[in-house]
């Protein structure tokens, strides 16, 4: 019954907060951020945090718009974690500022329960999540070490609470040949065009044989200077996801040698640079999710099973999961029609249906704080972790 009602003191503290939650979900939807400048909403989040007595430290990981807030003492330590990072031209196309609304939203509603129970509530700001993978530094900065739980809700188009995420790299490749008048004198040229080709070509006949879950995609970002001209030298980016780590490292081999056999063919030089980072797959903790699942569904949302047909994209939460148990459920904000990272889903991250997903993600949120510091909870978490 205590926790029953720990979870009742939650919730209002989150619907008291309503106003000011929707309000701080807007400023960041209005004013959207790059990864890594995030200034604005990293600033807004740390203060509102601040108002409502968290200790904050910003800078954390040598990375200016990142930020640790806690409330409490000791252990437990249950981490909320933000993202506020916004898409090139599209802005929150990804929801991020619901992210960050919900999680700061949860920690102070979550805040009569680590009075009651003990602990420390702790909202980690993790910036750069689109294409630079900042909670990547943060793992590898130690910040998750005193972290005992790790928990972020994402917007999405259904209320899922276990999701499957690829792992991922990048390579970024470059051929080098001879130019030449591509008329006159084409034999004296090396075509650094087609070895792009040549590579594409390969990749895509690499798709048929790779498993099912497993994505290989790209872009040319320089294939020439003119028609006339034979290209001396082109230049790509690809993606390589994969369903685990290990199948990951099987696929850069391929692609390399598909970048390799292209070389040969053509005879243009090739130099090719794979990421310093990659994005690891995710691992959910079924005990953590359950107990959110029924929290969220006593607020009225129907969950549905994750399915690989809703997609598959990666993240850097799951390098998190990885270290600390974890979960990265999504909240509905918007129709299946309606795909992510396009104006659309930016439209509703700032709609009613995405503030009533902020206010529902916010309370499951503190409401799973309880269910976490119920006696003997936290070791059945850890005992699924270790089982891996």
């Amino acid at each position: 019954m205590e926790i029953e009602n720990l979870k009742l003191k939650a919730k209002d503290g989150v619907e008291l907060q309503r106003q000011q939650l929707i309000q701080l979900s807007l400023n960041i939807h209005d004013n959207p951020e790059l990864g890594f400048k995030e200034e604005k909403a990293s600033a807004w989040l740390a203060g509102y945090l601040e108002d409502n007595e968290f200790h904050v430290e910003r800078g954390i990981a040598g990375v200016a718009t990142a930020f640790r807030a806690t409330y409490g003492q000791g252990s437990p330590r249950i981490a909320l974690l933000a993202e506020y990072d916004a898409l090139p031209k599209i802005g929150h196309g990804c929801g991020h500022n619901i992210i960050a609304a919900s999680a700061v939203g949860a920690a102070v509603g979550s805040k009569p329960i680590i009075d009651r129970l003990g602990g420390n509530i702790v909202v980690l700001g993790t910036p750069g999540e689109e294409v630079f993978g900042g909670k990547i530094d943060m793992v590898q900065a130690g910040v998750f070490k005193e972290i005992d739980v790790a928990m972020i809700v994402h917007p999405g188009v259904r209320n899922v609470v276990t999701m499957q995420a690829l792992a991922c790299t990048g390579v970024e490749a470059e051929f080098f040949g001879q130019p030449a008048h591509a008329s006159a004198e084409p034999h004296k040229g090396v075509n650094a065009l087609e070895a792009m080709i040549l590579a594409f070509t390969s990749i895509n006949s690499l798709r048929q044989h790779i498993k099912e879950e497993a994505r290989i995609h790209g872009i040319i970002t320089d294939g020439g200077e003119a028609p006339n001209i034979v290209p001396a030298h082109s230049a790509a980016e690809f993606y390589v996801r994969a369903p685990d780590n290990e199948y990951l490292d099987e696929l850069k081999s391929k692609v390399s040698n598909c970048l390799l056999g292209a070389s040969t063919a053509s005879g243009a030089r090739l130099e090719y640079h794979w990421d310093d980072i990659a994005f690891d797959s995710m691992k959910n903790n079924e005990t953590l999710a359950e107990l959110f699942k029924q929290n969220l569904e006593s607020l009225g949302r129907h969950v549905e099973a994750f399915n690989p047909e809703f997609g598959l994209g990666s993240t850097d939460m799951g390098n998190v999961s990885q270290v600390v148990p974890s979960i990265h459920p999504t909240i509905a904000i918007a129709s299946p029609e309606v795909l992510g990272h396009t104006p659309e889903f930016a439209a509703a991250a700032a709609s009613e249906a995405g503030h009533e997903g902020l206010i529902d993600a916010a309370k499951a949120l503190a409401m799973t704080v309880a269910d976490i510091l119920q006696p003997g909870m936290l070791d059945k978490i850890r005992q699924e972790f270790c089982r891996g």
